[in-house]
């Protein structure tokens, strides 16, 4: 099951990067207005396969913190989209996907190179 941690504040970026450095962290940015990003979404929460041991994920309302998105596409160099998923390991971005490219099997596959 899939236990969401809520990203609403900048400084938890912070702490986010120094939690990638003893497991990977998965970000989520998400747009509750609309579709793909929900489909997105769904996709994750249904096919979920990963225990909290293995993987942290965090879940980013983009409609009411576009700040935060901003923030995390400069510090980790990533262009914004929505929806989005950015997974770090060790403080780097190991994967960036958008849209329909969003999956678990994608996630599983990095976390396997990581290990």
């Amino acid at each position: 099951m899939l236990n969401w941690k809520v990203l609403e504040n900048a400084s938890q970026l912070d702490s986010i990067l120094l939690e990638s450095e003893q497991k990977p962290v998965l970000l989520f940015k998400h747009s509750t207005r609309c579709n793909i990003s929900s489909v997105a979404k769904n996709r994750l929460e249904t096919k979920w396969k990963f225990s909290e041991n293995e993987i942290d994920a965090y879940y980013l309302d983009l409609l009411n913190h576009r700040d935060i998105s901003n923030e995390i596409a400069e510090r980790f160099s990533v262009h914004h989209e929505s929806p989005q998923i950015i997974l770090l390991s060790k403080g780097d971005v190991v994967l960036d996907a958008s849209h329909l490219d969003i999956n678990v099997d994608e996630i599983g596959e990095q976390l396997n190179l990581i290990k």
